[in-house]
């Protein structure tokens, strides 16, 4: 007498078996393909690769420090507008040239984009940046506050 053991998922899923879900590897390249016709005439730019960003604040303004190692301070744009901060650029890949090789490529390289959503209290208008080191350092000073104003009232007898 010969006892069949059954796995338990795969008595509750049955159709996610390993030759389902290798299908699903070519899903990206299959989407590229369907919709390549209709974006034939237009400029698709995407993102691809995120620097980390770190985001500061003190009494006195917003700080948005930006990793941005091996990048060129004019391949970097910071806008604002309506209310919204943008940080854009691009980090260039090394070339193979002869004499070297690579044997790993494991860092992003390419064109990225950063948005932020400016803080009400934030005056857009003093925005600031500078560039030293890989690092992009963005100061966004607060608005200054409206201070109470006190009124003397006379009384008219």
């Amino acid at each position: 007498m010969n006892l069949i053991r059954r796995d338990s998922r795969v008595a509750l899923f049955p159709r996610f078996d390993s030759a389902f879900l290798r299908g699903f590897e070519d899903l990206p390249d299959a989407l590229n393909r369907l919709f390549t016709p209709f974006l034939a005439n237009e400029t698709v730019t995407a993102a691809q690769w995120s620097p980390l960003v770190d985001i500061q604040e003190t009494e006195k303004e917003y700080l948005f420090k930006v990793e941005l190692p091996e990048v060129k301070a004019n391949d970097v744009k910071v806008t604002i507008q309506e209310g919204v901060l943008t940080i854009e650029g691009e980090r260039h890949a090394d070339k193979e040239e002869d004499g070297k090789k690579f044997h790993r490529v494991e860092r992003y390289y390419g064109k990225f984009v950063r948005t932020f959503t400016v803080p009400v209290d934030a005056d857009e208008t003093k925005v600031a940046a500078e560039f030293k080191e890989g690092m992009l350092a963005v100061h966004l000073p607060k608005a200054e506050k409206a201070r109470p104003k006190t009124v003397e009232v006379k009384v008219v007898s």
